[in-house]
């Protein structure tokens, strides 16, 4: 692989086709099978990935434990340096990576893979500085013992990824790891295997052989393995609420420890004394419309008051359709595709459903595109719900697409236990200019994740995880790198 940066993605998916990373080197599956990546915009295959599966866990899990050995040895200050030297080459392949990103998920590069590939150096920077963090603590248990805690690594982690936020997600999850002193597996989602790859041979070219391995597969054949290899010791997943279960079955055999970073379906309030085109641009970007919707965060219950009820949604609408739908790799286009047949068909059937509910109005927002070379691709048209309850199954059930509800409240208190009413916890937010209400809301709304006139998607610093069925543990701080990715040990000395 070329150690410049390639700007073509249609290139760069042709030289990592049918490669995972293994010890420090580009392989294919042992059993020679492969899978296609597809491309959600035109529906042509760029690429292939192996198709992992025991085999290809055991060597990766066997070149992890190999190589974590001497690497709990080195410095925790200098294990943040190489991460951050990693940071620093990441950096310089932003753009390739984004492009990647949008050509196999299908979300637009100028408004989010951009993006994404520049917080994923972020991410690396900040958990790189946080090498000489790894302290532990003196205890005042007797004076004649110097009583004392380390903070030692777990060993072997196995991370497993999702395709929406894959290059960010991934990042919280190894920064960390490898800071603290762990090797990581890393099983990557098969809908977008391959900027994850890129990021994962880059970062080889710095650290040692076998540290970071990134495994192409299923779930059954490749995830159910690394989760249940005896050698992990340590699982961190995110994706669906049903596989969060089932991954936390096989951990719960082994006893290990597991974070879950799960679902949403998060709450949006808006008061009649909120600024209101601040609201409706924190809706647009709540709702990660420019994501197409495929987002756990994405705030796609929306309570407004009944002052402001009809100009919110009379300027959302507006908003959402001067959002222009197109080829992802495209400078001009502001909403891609969805990532895969089966997720398009999900969305459209939710579509349907809220179509057919008695009282319900579907706004349909934004255009299709009429470049007859995306004739074939996965688009799907923003749909904002109105005229429908929080009972129903469009405000129950996390659709992963562009469809938010808008739900009319008069009284604050029924707002929030309507917010609250979910089997769902990971994020919230509220609108007012009452700092009386504003504190009032952050305390009572059930997620781990509370902004006020504001919806910032995760950060390096913040904590982030949910609760109820979003999922267990917190990331993206040195509290969760702490708690997450290492043991305490106490230690006595015996001084009498």
């Amino acid at each position: 692989m070329t150690q410049d940066p390639v700007t073509d993605p249609r290139a760069l998916a042709r030289a990592l086709s049918g490669r995972m990373l293994i010890d420090g080197a580009l392989v294919a599956a042992r059993s020679g099978r492969t899978f296609e990546v597809i491309d959600p915009a035109t529906g042509e295959p760029v690429a292939e990935a192996p198709f992992g599966e025991a085999a290809d866990v055991e060597a990766a899990v066997a070149a992890a434990v190999r190589a974590q050995k001497d690497w709990a040895g080195v410095a925790a200050r200098q294990r943040g340096r190489l991460v951050a030297e990693c940071a620093r080459l990441l950096g310089e392949h932003v753009e390739e990576l984004g492009r990647l990103l949008a050509l196999e998920t299908g979300k637009a590069l100028r408004t989010e893979s951009r993006v994404e590939a520049s917080v994923l150096a972020d991410v690396f920077t900040f958990f790189g500085g946080l090498g000489s963090e790894l302290k532990g603590e003196t205890v005042p248990f007797s004076p004649d013992m110097l009583t004392l805690t380390l903070r030692e690594p777990i060993g072997v982690v196995g991370a497993i990824i999702p395709w929406n936020v894959p290059l960010l997600l991934m990042a919280l999850k190894i920064a960390p790891a490898l800071v603290a002193g762990n090797a990581v597996v890393v099983k990557a989602a098969e809908e977008a295997p391959l900027a994850v790859l890129r990021v994962a041979e880059i970062m080889n070219r710095v650290l040692p052989a076998g540290l970071f391995n990134l495994l192409t597969g299923l779930g059954p054949e490749c995830g159910a393995p690394l989760v249940g290899h005896p050698k992990v010791g340590k699982v961190t997943f995110t994706g669906s609420v049903e596989t969060g279960r089932t991954v936390y079955r096989a951990a719960a055999e082994k006893l290990i420890p597991v974070t879950l970073e799960l679902g949403g379906k998060s709450p949006m309030i808006v008061m009649d004394d909120a600024d209101l085109e601040r609201a409706v641009a924190g809706a647009v970007v709540g709702m990660r419309f420019t994501r197409q919707g495929q987002s756990c965060t994405a705030s796609s219950r929306i309570f407004v008051q009944d002052g402001l009820h009809d100009a919110f949604v009379e300027r959302l609408k507006a908003k959402v359709d001067a959002l222009v739908m197109g080829d992802p790799l495209d400078e001009r286009t502001d909403i891609g595709a969805i990532v895969s047949p089966q997720q398009f068909e999900r969305v459209r059937s939710y579509i349907e459903l809220g179509r057919d509910l008695p009282g319900a109005t579907a706004h349909l927002c934004s255009a299709l595109p009429d470049d007859p070379a995306l004739a074939k691709g996965l688009f799907v048209r923003p749909v904002i719900f109105t005229g429908v309850n929080n009972a129903c199954r469009l405000a129950r059930e996390e659709i992963f697409g562009p469809v938010c509800t808008v739900i009319r409240f008069s009284d604050y208190e029924a707002a929030i236990e309507a917010a609250n009413d979910s089997d769902y916890g990971l994020a919230a937010t509220i609108w007012t200019k009452d700092l009386r209400t504003a504190l009032d809301a952050t305390r009572r709304l059930e997620a781990g994740f509370v902004q006020v006139n504001q919806n910032l998607v995760v950060q390096p610093a913040l904590s982030y995880g949910g609760i109820k069925q979003s999922g267990l543990g917190k990331e993206a701080t040195l509290e969760a790198m702490l708690e997450h990715f290492t043991h305490k040990k106490t230690v006595i000395v015996n001084m009498a």
